[in-house]
């Protein structure tokens, strides 16, 4: 997650995070890695891969879309049309934080957006197919950085490349590491965090995306916990 050198504190970014779940069926990890020390935003605390959403996010195609289900709640309650640019936003931080790629083989449309020509080095397009929104929360006021975060989940299954190589990852996670959900809670991790792996566990034998998904609101006047439901699905 890129912080920014003179952030705005009043200002609620948009952001998207990635959990990756390897082995759902067996013993089933997930992908964490651990925040600078430095970091204005939760530092040296354990978290997903993710950040905020880039403007040119919402310009960078896709080689597939997400499902409808998942787009309705990602559009849910907000001002804009949001869910594209919040995929994309997802595969580029997954790549970024980690050197994992969420995409398709095939060829890119020139020119090639900068943050994007290592991920298109690989042979792969984008695509957002097996990614299942599963929570949102914003962050409360007053925090030195404020995200409306939506949190993703992927199998592992449908990442490319060695799981266990993260040498082509940046900078800004260390120690990347699947850990045992069943161990996850012994690492030092923020309180939404614990949230969120509480959804994960009761999800780890369902593959379809879930039919209503968790927004915990915070904002200037009270702390909610919602559930987005998007528009009726047909039957």
């Amino acid at each position: 997650m890129t912080d920014q050198k003179t952030p705005d504190k009043t200002t609620v970014r948009n952001a998207a995070t990635v959990i990756a779940l390897r082995d759902r069926h067996d013993d089933p990890s997930i992908l964490m890695g651990q925040r600078g020390a430095k970091a204005a935003f939760m530092p040296n605390k354990f978290v997903f891969p993710g950040g905020a959403v880039d403007p040119g996010d919402a310009h960078v195609p896709l080689s597939g879309p997400v499902s409808d289900m998942c787009r309705d709640r990602l559009n849910e309650d907000t001002e804009e049309e949001i869910a594209h640019a919040l995929c994309v936003a997802a595969i580029r931080e997954l790549w970024e934080e980690t050197g994992l790629v969420l995409g398709r083989s095939g060829n890119w449309a020139d020119p090639i957006p900068t943050d994007w020509q290592g991920f298109a080095a690989t042979g792969h397009v984008p695509t957002a197919a097996a990614l299942q929104f599963v929570f949102r929360a914003l962050t409360p006021p007053g925090r030195p950085r404020r995200f409306d975060a939506r949190f993703f989940l992927v199998d592992a299954d449908a990442l490319i490349g060695d799981l266990d190589d993260f040498s082509a990852a940046s900078d800004e996670l260390s120690h990347l590491q699947w850990v045992p959900l069943r161990r996850a809670r012994s690492f030092d991790m923020p309180f939404i965090t614990e949230v969120v792996l509480s959804e994960i566990e009761a999800r780890t034998g369902q593959t379809t995306p879930p039919t209503s998904v968790p927004f915990f609101k915070n904002n200037d006047e009270e702390s909610l916990f919602l559930r987005l439901r998007g528009r009726p699905m047909p039957s």
